[in-house]
């Protein structure tokens, strides 16, 4: 896997203080070890079956561990979407659309789009960047946790990319 000790200590840092605050129990592996599970299943797109095979774990283990490490990466990620999915609810933000027959925007309607669509040209580079998590070729789960899976892997990118920017 082609990811820095930082992305993995990032993720396995936000495992052990998520079971610190729940008062976790013993667990089957470290926060470190799950982190590397995880990070195996976006990077690279491994089945539940490999994974738990590979790191001597039930499937079932499996199941709960990446989802788990998942959630805690994709927490309060704002989305910013075009037009065309005005309506969605939760995280996503769209800019305001002319309706036909009614007036035109307002000045300050135009200027939340011009700061939209600055926001959102950052998003396209990200998501072009995306495709090169294995992960999100060919999804094995879920379509609600599709989202989750997206979020998770924009965090590790940023915690990737910034080693690159120091």
């Amino acid at each position: 896997m082609t990811l820095s000790s930082r992305t993995l200590n990032h993720l396995a840092d936000r495992i052990r203080s998520d079971r610190q605050q729940r008062g976790s129990r013993w667990r089957r592996l470290s926060p470190g070890r799950q982190a590397l599970l995880a990070l195996a299943h976006l990077r690279n797109g491994d089945t539940y079956a490999r994974l738990a095979a590979g790191f001597e774990i039930g499937v079932a283990t499996a199941w709960r561990y990446v989802p788990e490490a998942i959630a805690l990466l994709s927490a309060n990620v704002v989305t910013f979407a075009d037009k065309g999915y005005q309506g969605a609810r939760g995280s996503v933000r769209t800019p305001f659309k002319r309706r036909r027959f009614r007036p035109k925007l307002s000045r300050r309607q135009k200027s939340v789009n011009r700061a939209h669509a600055k926001i959102r040209v950052r998003g396209e580079r990200a998501i072009a960047t995306l495709k090169t998590w294995k992960v999100l070729i060919k999804l094995r789960c879920c379509p609600r946790r599709a989202t989750a899976i997206v979020r998770a892997t924009l965090v590790l990118h940023h915690v990737e990319a910034d080693r690159y920017e120091r």
